[in-house]
């Protein structure tokens, strides 16, 4: 997944492997897909903020949330434009663009553009909830 020495949490695939679940390894480094309709977060309307699961980079907020029934929870911004990295992904016989986490390249999901959803940016990320962990704001 990258070159390591592009990320700022860089670890051996072995660390790796003994720090995630297989399924949370599989998604992060493998760049897999969790079925959908099946993630903790696809449906959460918790306030708060999303980071990596694997490294604990803040990814995305609740305030860019929003019910786009795909089967992942999606997004339509990053909390910075920086927190995530956006690369072409030529797998599966499509052009899609892969986006990762800025801090450890881990893969987090695809970011889509122009489907009529009426967000703000009129993008999509769809984010698998294996890839991201949840910490509530505290008026929850």
């Amino acid at each position: 997944m990258g070159e390591q020495a592009a990320y700022r949490v860089n670890k051996s695939d072995e660390q790796w492997r003994e720090e995630l679940s297989p399924q949370e390894y599989s998604v992060l480094r493998g760049a897999g897909t969790e079925r959908p309709f099946t993630g903790e977060y696809t449906d959460t309307e918790t306030e708060g903020v999303y980071s990596c699961r694997a490294c604990g980079a803040e990814l995305f907020r609740s305030t860019t949330k929003f019910h786009s029934h795909c089967g992942w929870p999606s997004f339509y911004a990053p909390s910075a434009d920086d927190n995530v990295e956006l690369i072409s992904d030529r797998s599966m016989g499509m052009v899609r663009t892969e986006v990762r986490c800025a801090t450890c390249g881990s893969h987090l999901g695809h970011v889509f553009e122009g489907e009529g959803y009426g967000t703000p940016t009129d993008q999509r990320y769809c984010i698998n909830s294996v890839s991201l962990r949840l910490e509530p704001s505290a008026q929850q």
